[in-house]
């Protein structure tokens, strides 16, 4: 049976510290696509169920997505007409996630990311109430930084559990072994290897660009937008050292980068 994630998983993202500044009703909203969005993810990636039952559970989902949706997400979709081909992208980005991942072309991983992180970006829009068109390409640029950045953060969890997101291109390109990264032992190709792709994250945030008429509305996106610039830096500061540690924001740390956003759009 098909169920939202709880409120409180929502309420301890980054994603709902960034929604503080959204009006109430459309914050609740949001936080409800949220916990949809994490119960999707979860069936994909939590242990327990094999392969199949993992994806016979997100089938069911969608299955549910033309009209038989929880009634808060329902709810949701119809107040602010959101796209329900963009929840079915959602589910099938999380089904990628079922079985180690690799991706051969950046091509294949921008695939990816779209259905997992522009699709939600594109929904996030419409409840966010934005309106101008150019928000939408807006949506999709944030969405593949935001992704990569996460990527490139958790190279060493996701090598431990067998999953490659970085480009197989790529790591020829550079010299960088499968098997070495997956042992934790990239060697000497990696920090280019990891320079060459935050260069790509960096693109991708320089090509987001707010559209001026829905710049309040877009609010908690440059919070994210924000956080995770702040994080990429740091991985580039700090030369990349992914094996030894995560890189992680602390409650002070997120309240004063939201804090600058805010108050440079005062």
């Amino acid at each position: 049976m098909i169920a939202l994630a709880p409120a409180s998983a929502a309420r301890a993202s980054h994603l709902a510290f960034a929604l503080l500044w959204l009006p109430k009703p459309r914050r609740e909203d949001a936080l409800v696509f949220y916990r949809f969005c994490r119960a999707v993810d979860d069936l994909a990636d939590e242990p327990g169920p094999g392969p199949e039952e993992k994806q016979r559970l997100l089938d069911e989902w969608l299955e549910a997505i033309p009209a038989n949706l929880p009634a808060e997400l329902e709810a949701v979709v119809i107040r602010h007409g959101v796209d329900r081909s963009l929840l079915e992208e959602i589910v099938r980005g999380c089904a990628m996630d079922i079985r180690p991942a690799r991706y051969p072309t950046l091509a294949a991983l921008e695939h990816y990311c779209w259905r997992v992180a522009c699709a939600v970006g594109l929904v996030s829009i419409r409840i966010f109430g934005c309106r101008d068109p150019r928000t939408c390409d807006y949506a999709v640029n944030l969405g593949h930084a935001l992704q990569l950045t996460n990527i490139l953060r958790d190279v060493a969890e996701d090598a431990r559990a067998g999953r490659i997101y970085l480009p197989e291109e790529d790591l020829e390109r550079f010299g960088v072994a499968a098997d070495a990264l997956l042992a934790g032992r990239p060697g000497s190709g990696f920090l280019p290897l990891m320079r060459f792709e935050a260069a790509r994250a960096r693109a991708r945030f320089a090509a987001a660009i707010p559209p001026a008429p829905d710049a309040r509305a877009l609010l908690p996106p440059e919070i994210m937008r924000a956080l995770y610039e702040k994080i990429l830096a740091r991985l580039e500061t700090t030369g990349f050292p992914v094996f030894q540690n995560r890189v992680r924001l602390g409650k002070l740390g997120k309240l004063s980068v939201a804090a600058s956003v805010v108050l440079r759009r005062l």
